[in-house]
């Protein structure tokens, strides 16, 4: 989950990791190769490639999804395209197609039930998450199923919008949350929905009923009896949707940061980032070098946030991949927000934190705008299914009061213009007032009720979901195994083995998931600076 104006916690992890992003781009389409062994559809032939119909909705193989760079994990992948109608209450209107890459598993024998790849966002694109799926080892004995969720960059039409992402950069050298920011947010969001719109896209069609209903057509068109979901970030949100709106079928699901349907929104998102600010901040403390070198760091980071919002600090900084200096401005609101994705580079936040209350911002500041001014940053978020779900079924939902109160338990002592903009969510309100979409039924935020097994992983230092969403959900699905993984943060998949190896025998055995690997976990070595 992120604002479309902000990267999201996928993507962001990744840019404060890599902001030396410079990576040619390009397109793939790759053809359909033969795979050395393959999961059945029910007709006996591999999955994926036969055409199927399920309803109004029919798959056809072919060239594999386009994506902005290379993926070599797709080399032998099977592809084609989901055609479906752009909005089921309208089955004589408008198609649109979907890219479908599945990727074989490496076992000579594979088990029949593949892995379904929700990505995150919303917004972002499945197939483009191909690597950390097969680096993780899903494909073990599985084929693994990635389809551009729809709006995203291989499904056809593409609800990107440049214009938000060039804004993001410009932002950087603006106050965060100041009035004047928020009038230039809004005027880019109104601009990408007007833009969208006039292309045709119906974009009160782009939300989670739509796709879930997407991913059980696709179901039935390739012919799978059983499948089983893995959902990673906003990915969780839509698996949830997804098991009660289409249990049939499902044998399994994996939930990795978790963001529950009936939650959702701003006062959520400051839940999870002081339970990740906290952890991050015990560890240190339960560290004696740390603890010594950063005496009582929740105090400091409180203070630069309250000082940084009243006198924001400007400076300048090197990004890879641009020549000239970049002006920085980091306020309270701005401090937050890098932390919430920091705690994916834990070991540098206490040194970050020091060097800035004590004169020294650039490291935080490049972090902040590195991401932003990434080549990655721009035309690859479709902010037409961010702002579909966000305006239809999060803030409809959760009153501006609410929203606040969220801020306001969590950090009572941040200034009120911090506590307004939830972190990842900044000027939601305003900018649904422009995306002006119809609210989703109510339904959309009920409890997720099953008994169908199923994964709740969680990291310790995950500020974009928190880590109290495992038990929560938990409480409505019978056969749920609840697993927080300590030291790490948002998508525990991406960033930890263990999390990789007991993800893979949860799908071996999913009543019994092996969790012995969590005994060895160590925290992080903090760095230590003069």
């Amino acid at each position: 989950m992120a604002s479309p104006q902000a990267p999201s916690r996928r993507r962001t992890a990744r840019r404060i990791h890599a902001t030396a992003a410079g990576a040619a781009t390009g397109l793939l389409v790759t053809g359909l190769l033969a795979a050395p062994a393959h999961a059945r559809d029910d007709t006996g032939g591999p999955i994926g490639t036969t055409a199927g119909k399920a309803g109004d909705a029919r798959y056809e193989p072919g060239p594999c999804p386009k994506t902005p760079e290379p993926i070599p994990e797709l080399k032998g992948a099977r592809c084609g395209t989901l055609t479906v109608p752009e909005n089921r209450a309208k089955p004589n209107g408008r198609q649109i197609k979907l890219g479908v890459a599945i990727v074989p598993a490496l076992a000579a024998k594979p088990k029949a039930d593949p892995i379904v790849w929700l990505a995150g966002g919303p917004g972002d694109d499945a197939v483009g998450e191909a690597k950390m799926a097969v680096d993780g080892g899903l494909n073990r004995d599985r084929d693994v199923i990635f389809m551009s969720q729809r709006g995203t960059y291989s499904a056809t039409p593409r609800l990107t919008c440049p214009n938000i992402d060039k804004f993001n950069a410009r932002a950087v050298g603006l106050v965060y949350d100041a009035p004047s920011t928020e009038r230039l947010h809004v005027e880019a969001t109104k601009a990408c929905h007007d833009q969208l719109a006039a292309r045709g896209n119906d974009l009160s069609a782009y939300n989670d009923t739509e796709s879930a209903a997407d991913y059980a057509d696709l179901r039935a068109a390739l012919r799978i009896k059983q499948w089983n979901l893995y959902g990673i970030s906003y990915g969780t949100d839509l698996a949830l949707i997804y098991m009660r709106l289409h249990p049939e079928g499902l044998r399994s699901v994996g939930i990795d940061g978790i963001l529950p349907p009936s939650k959702a929104g701003s006062a959520a998102t400051w839940s999870s980032a002081r339970q990740g600010f906290d952890g991050l901040f015990k560890a240190c403390a339960d560290q004696p070098a740390c603890k010594h070198r950063y005496p009582n760091l929740p105090a400091t980071f409180d203070r630069l946030v309250r000082q940084l919002e009243a006198k924001p600090v400007t400076t300048t900084v090197t990004v890879p991949g641009h020549a000239k200096p970049v002006k920085v401005v980091l306020d309270g609101g701005a401090l937050v927000n890098w932390m919430t994705s920091a705690t994916h580079v834990a070991p540098q936040v206490p040194l970050a934190l020091d060097e800035l209350a004590h004169g020294k911002p650039q490291r935080i500041a490049q972090q902040w705008a590195g991401g932003k001014l990434s080549p990655q940053a721009v035309g690859r978020v479709a902010h037409g299914l961010s702002y579909g779900v966000f305006c239809s079924e999060w803030t409809p939902y959760e009153s501006q009061e609410a929203a606040l109160r969220g801020g306001q338990e969590a950090f009572p002592s941040f200034p009120h213009s911090v506590q307004a903009q939830a972190p990842q969510l900044t000027f939601l309100r305003p900018d649904c007032d422009v995306w002006n979409v119809p609210a989703a039924p109510r339904s959309i935020r009920d409890v997720t009720r099953s008994d169908i097994p199923t994964l709740a992983l969680s990291g310790g230092f995950d500020s974009q979901t928190g880590a109290d969403n495992g038990p929560y959900v938990a409480r409505t699905l019978s056969k749920a195994k609840v697993v927080t993984v300590p030291y790490e943060p948002h998508v525990v998949f991406a960033t930890s083995k263990c999390a990789q190896q007991i993800t893979v025998s949860f799908f071996d055995a999913p009543t019994a998931p092996n969790t012995a690997c969590l005994k060895d976990l160590k925290p992080p070595r903090f760095e230590i600076g003069r």
